[in-house]
């Protein structure tokens, strides 16, 4: 294989790590953001990219350390701490935080167009179509998911450019300072909660980087290093993009809740139609995120829960039931069923894998200490601060 022809390789990965980590919901916070922060902007989008998108790839590059073994990741907390991290991750990326994330986002941007639909139905119908494509394990998911991204990335470019090009006035925020507005986007950053999926999706990424470096760390690190920085580089563009589109047209936002933020700014920069087509392609990619995050969940229940003693199928089931009924809270009551959950463990998580970095590189042995004092201060400052 040639030097370039591994470049490329390298490349291609890091435009699967961004593949990985976007979803509909990378769109809508940093919409949010715009929104709210308006002329200062640029401080929110600096705390963004710092959780939203430096975090979760400190995280991918941490398990590429560990060979993408995220049980001895966690381990290294205790046995019976670490498998205990790892159900509270799993949970909140499946049935009781992602998944139902994912179909009420699909919901809600789709009754903007169908409004007799109820999300009771639209839930039931959901999880049902989830159901049989995992369980007959259809390249249906592989084939949306193919298409969709490169759609979802079309669509939202043309957002963005149409969106910037209209130069509106953009307002002055009545609610934010710079230091206030910094926070509000280094909050945001942990609502994508990317840095929980890295955990799990790195194995994905360095089953491909290993073909492409043999068998020499050195270079397999490098390349995981060089793929993380396109996959970021793309993901910080697309935040800066609508956080900026959102900030320039806020006024039009006003009153749009979290849910149908994007579809509003669609319709109102790309018309009726193509607003149509951005908002059916946002609900299919949600739907499609779902897909794979209740195999993984499914799976997790079957082996590490269950060790199979019920079969696959069942464990399926046990998912989309818990995903349901998570799903009748709708898209803001979930979003603020997790927000405090997700405050409370992600700087922990982070620390967790600096420590778990500096261990592998420079022989670090301190991770109990630095991991529970960090959660013990987010405990305070999230229920009391």
């Amino acid at each position: 294989m040639s030097v370039f022809t591994k470049k490329l390789h390298v490349f291609s990965v890091g435009m699967a790590m961004f593949a990985m980590f976007f979803g509909a919901g990378n769109v809508v916070f940093p919409l949010i953001v715009g929104q709210q922060a308006q002329d200062k902007s640029l401080y929110a989008l600096l705390g963004l990219v710092l959780t939203a998108v430096g975090v979760p790839f400190i995280g991918l590059f941490g398990m590429t350390l560990f060979d993408s073994d995220y049980r001895s990741f966690f381990a290294r907390l205790g046995k019976i701490p670490g498998f205990l991290v790892i159900l509270v991750i799993m949970g909140l990326i499946g049935p009781f935080g992602a998944i139902p994330r994912c179909i009420t986002l699909s919901y809600s941007t789709l009754k903007m167009f169908f409004s007799e639909v109820k999300l009771l139905y639209f839930s039931i119908a959901s999880c049902l179509v989830i159901f049989f494509l995992t369980l007959r394990k259809s390249s249906i998911t592989d084939i949306l998911g193919y298409v969709l991204t490169p759609l979802l990335l079309l669509s939202l470019a043309v957002i963005i450019v149409k969106g910037v090009s209209i130069h509106p006035e953009v307002k002055t925020s009545l609610t934010h300072t710079n230091g206030s507005a910094f926070l509000h986007g280094l909050v945001s950053g942990y609502h994508t909660m990317d840095l929980l999926g890295a955990f799990f999706f790195c194995a994905v990424v360095i089953d491909t980087l290993k073909r492409i470096s043999g068998t020499n760390h050195k270079v397999l690190y490098h390349n995981a290093l060089v793929a993380s920085i396109v996959g970021a580089s793309l993901l910080a563009l697309v935040y800066v993009g609508m956080s900026l589109v959102a900030a320039l047209h806020s006024e039009i936002l006003q009153g749009a809740t979290a849910d149908v933020i994007l579809g509003t700014i669609a319709l109102e920069v790309l018309g009726p139609y193509a607003g149509i087509f951005t908002c059916v392609a946002v609900a299919l990619a949600c739907l499609t995120t779902a897909i794979a995050l209740s195999v993984v969940f499914a799976e997790f229940i079957h082996y590490d829960i269950l060790n199979d003693t019920i079969n696959y199928e069942w464990s399926l089931i046990v998912t989309l039931v818990s995903t349901f009924l998570i799903s009748t809270l709708e898209f803001n009551g979930i979003v603020a069923f997790l927000g405090p959950l997700v405050q409370l463990i992600y700087p922990s998580l982070l620390v967790l894998s600096i420590a778990n970095i500096a261990y592998t590189l420079w022989g670090f042995p301190y991770v109990k200490t630095p991991v529970v004092a960090t959660f013990i201060i987010s405990l305070l400052i999230t229920f009391y601060g």
